[in-house]
Order: structure tokens, then C-alpha cells, then sequence
């Protein structure tokens, strides 16, 4: 590898950008612009979801909610027609129960669907129930002034008996679309695979994730990753390094040469990803590269799978790397890392980490600013800071199968922190109450930070799970 000259941290974009690659290979892009790119596109699962979709209710000539005589079948037909078209990675079977009996046939009869959908459009009905305490994954769904004497007694009873269900009782029909998303996400997530990059034994880690969420744990020795990085084309390297440059608004200790070797290190990692067909990758990035068996920091890379759609995940940390990927798979937009720090005079939680994304809402949205700076612990290599939105709510959580629940709260992002301490990337936000935050934190430092309010989303993929909500601050 020819090497690049060393320019000084007040270099101009202009110096960098000619020294890392030139005019020429600025213009050819690795990729052309698109929101997902081809590469991530064509890793992601090819899996469709599903459900059996069951319309609960009396007979029509008996007395009772919406009304006797009430005509069940025209909306039947209307909201699968609307499920269906707001669904379209779902295959619906329907079927109606007016009995137990007849739900326990069906329920014996669909052993292979991802769960299911269950519609309670009238009472007297018993056959809701059925669903409910199955043991197998339900999303009910009250049609009102319909079953909710039912739901209502129903779903809490469910829940207290720890079944893996989750409720719907509204007007919006794009909140069941938003529960019937959770199924869409798991049935990806048992679709999917992580290479895991350590030197650690990982095989109770490979075993848990299995049995709990069905994720593919792939370990993957450096040893395997430096192979891949020393076979890395140094003329994509350079197009990336200098499409990274390029889009900064700075760049401010690494040199040219530096970011070059994140841009091979880049490549290396895609390589590994398209071998094992992974939709993310976590590398064990601090202790490997502390040790000198790493090549090069994989910050930027992380930051290009994340803005991709794909999953790039610091510190072979498998549970964040988990979350990343779920929270990917049902809202579209990438989770980032982090190290919280509470405020508690500001009642605020900083986000602090050296991974980032700048496509906060997913591949296809717009671009924040970012810097290109070294890694802050060590001074070396190169890292992000990302400058996020700000005035938007974000939800921070973290699955942790080991004991089989999510913790999550919740903060409005109000400033980008510049302090030369600690992790590049700082991200502040206004939380309810820091001091319980604080009080309450549990289940290890990082935590998974995503824009946009997803609680709802959140819980019913917490309850399709069986795991519990942990709601911390």
C-alpha cells in the first residue's frame, strides 16, 4: 500500500480530499445514491410473516354487542382487505370462532404460524380466550362498542399469567398495523444472522441468543477480520475514506492515511458480512485493537452499516447488537450505542459513544453533520462525532434475554456536546426524571438509542416475546 502524506489537523477538506484519493476518485462513488444500497438490500431477510388472522364473535342472531343482526361479514371482508394492503410482507389465513370450541380447533390446525392476529368484533364470545392463554404469540384486538366487555377482562388476566400477548384498543388502524409490524420484526430477527468478531468463548452467548430470540450467533476469530482487511481492495478503501471526507463538515486529527485503513477495514468487515450472509456484524473493537490484534478502528465502517440500513455494533456487545437489529427491522431506522452520563442538574442524559449514525431516520432520510476525529480513549485512529437533530423525542433501550426483559425510557435530544472528554459523540436529551434514572439504572452501562417515539412499537414487541418491560427513569 503506497502511503499518504500526513497533513496537520487544520488541514482544509480540499487537502484532505486530494491527498486521500484525488478529484477522480472522489467522483466514483462506491455506491451510487439510493436509499438502501444494493449490497445491504440484497442481505436482508427474504421472509414473509405468517399469521392467522381470527374474527372472534357470537352468532349474529343472539342478543348482545355491536347489536343482534349486526352484518359481521361486510367488515370481515373490509378490514382484511385493509390489512392486507397495509401489510404486504404478511401472508393473512382467516378464519372466524364464535366458540371455544371451534378456536381450539383452529388453533390445533395452524401450528406452524408466526402467531396470531385475533379480531374480537362481538360478545357473548369465549372464543378469544383460547388465543389468549395458548402460550403461543396474540396480538387481541378490541373493535369497539364490538368485544371490549371481553378484551376487558381478557387481555390484563393474560398478561399477569405471563402470556405473550399484547393489546390493541383504539380507532386508528394503524395502530394494529404497528403490532402486527412487531411479528413482522421477530419472524426477521430468527431469520437473521450476527458475526460476532472476539476472542472471548462465546458459546453460552451463541446458545442464548438461539433459544430466545432464534438469532444466528456466527463467532468469527481477528485473526479471520485481519485476513479480510490485508485482502481488501486499498482502491475502494480510498473511495471511501474519501466519500467519508467529503461529506464531513470536519475532519480533525486523523490523517488521510488513517482513514483509509478505517475505509479497508470497512471493506473487510462487508466481506465477512456477504460470507456469513449477516444482516450485522459486532467486533470486540477495544480490547482486540488495545491488543494489536486489530488493523484499524472499525468506527467508520460501523457508521456506514448503520446509515445503510444494516448493523455495525461496537464492543462485541451481543444484547445492544440484538436491539440494533430488532429496532432496525420494526421502525427503519438505525440504534446507536451508547454510554450514558446523567446530569442530574440539568435533568438530562448524555449519549455518549464514538460510533454514530447521520442517518438518524433511517437510509432514505436526510444527512446530519458530522466530524471525523480520533478515537477518545486512546487518541488513535478514527471515530465519529455526529451532530443529531435536536427538539425530537428519542427511545433508548436495551434487550437483555439473559433475563429475558427490555429496559427502556425515553428523552427529548436538546444539544450536541463539545467536551474533549470521554466518547466523541455526545448526545444530550431532557429526560423525566434523571435522578430516578440514575436511581433505577440496572442491566449494565450501554444502552440503544433510536429517534422517534417508539414505546408502543416497544411494548408489543416486548409481550410477542415473553420477555417484560423494564420502564427505568
Amino acid at each position: 500500500m503506497s502511503h499518504l502524506p500526513l497533513l496537520p489537523a487544520s488541514a482544509t477538506r480540499r487537502q484532505f480530499l486530494t491527498a486521500a484519493a484525488g478529484s477522480a476518485a472522489i467522483a466514483a462513488r462506491p455506491e451510487a445514491a439510493s436509499p438502501v444500497p444494493a449490497y445491504a438490500a440484497a442481505l436482508m431477510p427474504k421472509v414473509r410473516t405468517n399469521l392467522l388472522l381470527v374474527y372472534t364473535h357470537p352468532d349474529p342472531k343472539i342478543q348482545g354487542w355491536p347489536y343482534q343482526g349486526y352484518d359481521y361479514e361486510t367488515r370481515k371482508a373490509q378490514t382484511t382487505a385493509r390489512l392486507r394492503a397495509a401489510c404486504p410482507d404478511v401472508e393473512f389465513s382467516v378464519a372466524t370462532a364464535q366458540t371455544a370450541a371451534e378456536a381450539q380447533a383452529l388453533l390445533e390446525a395452524h401450528p406452524a404460524v408466526d402467531g396470531f392476529l385475533v379480531y374480537l368484533y362481538g360478545i357473548p364470545s369465549d372464543a378469544p380466550d383460547v388465543f389468549a392463554y395458548s402460550g403461543r404469540p396474540a396480538v387481541l384486538v378490541d373493535d369497539l362498542y364490538g368485544g371490549t366487555g371481553r378484551f376487558l377482562g381478557l387481555y390484563p388476566r393474560a398478561l399477569a399469567k405471563g402470556m405473550p400477548v399484547t393489546g390493541v384498543s383504539s380507532t386508528r388502524f394503524e395502530d394494529v398495523v404497528e403490532a402486527v409490524k412487531a411479528f413482522e420484526a421477530i419472524k426477521k430477527l430468527r431469520s437473521s444472522t450476527l458475526v460476532d468478531v472476539t476472542e472471548r468463548d462465546v458459546a453460552r452467548s451463541v446458545e442464548l441468543f438461539r433459544q430466545s430470540l432464534g438469532l444466528r450467533v456466527r463467532p468469527v476469530s481477528a485473526a479471520e477480520l485481519n485476513a479480510a482487511y490485508e485482502k481488501a481492495d486499498r482502491q475502494e478503501a480510498r473511495r471511501w475514506a474519501s466519500q467519508w471526507i467529503s461529506q464531513a463538515d470536519r475532519v480533525v486529527e486523523p490523517s488521510p492515511e488513517e482513514i483509509v485503513r478505517s475505509g479497508a477495514m470497512y471493506v473487510a468487515m462487508r466481506e465477512l458480512m456477504a460470507r456469513h450472509q449477516a444482516q450485522a456484524i459486532a467486533v470486540d473493537c477495544l480490547h482486540l485493537f488495545y491488543g494489536g490484534k486489530l488493523g484499524a478502528y472499525p468506527c467508520l465502517g460501523f457508521f456506514q452499516l448503520n446509515d445503510d440500513g444494516l448493523v455495525g455494533a461496537c464492543e462485541a456487545d451481543l444484547d445492544s447488537a440484538a436491539t440494533m437489529l430488532l429496532m432496525s427491522y420494526l421502525v427503519g431506522r438505525p440504534g446507536y450505542i451508547s454510554d450514558p452520563v446523567i446530569d442530574t442538574s440539568k435533568n438530562q442524559v448524555i449519549y455518549a459513544h464514538c460510533v454514530a449514525p447521520s442517518k438518524v431516520h433511517g437510509p432514505a432520510g436526510p444527512r446530519n453533520p458530522y466530524h471525523i476525529r480520533d478515537h477518545s480513549e486512546d487518541r488513535k485512529g478514527a471515530a465519529i462525532r455526529s451532530l443529531m437533530p435536536l427538539g425530537e423525542m428519542t427511545t433508548t433501550l436495551r434487550l437483555v434475554p439473559s433475563r429475558r426483559c427490555v429496559v427502556l425510557h425515553q428523552a427529548r435530544a436538546v444539544d450536541n456536546i463539545d467536551e474533549d472528554r470521554a466518547c466523541r459523540t455526545k448526545l444530550a436529551a431532557e429526560v423525566r426524571d434523571a435522578r430516578k434514572l440514575m436511581e433505577d439504572w440496572d442491566f449494565g452501562w450501554h444502552r440503544v438509542t433510536v429517534y422517534g417515539d417508539h414505546r408502543l412499537a416497544v411494548i408489543h414487541l416486548t409481550r410477542l416475546l415473553g420477555f417484560k418491560l423494564v420502564e427505568e427513569g
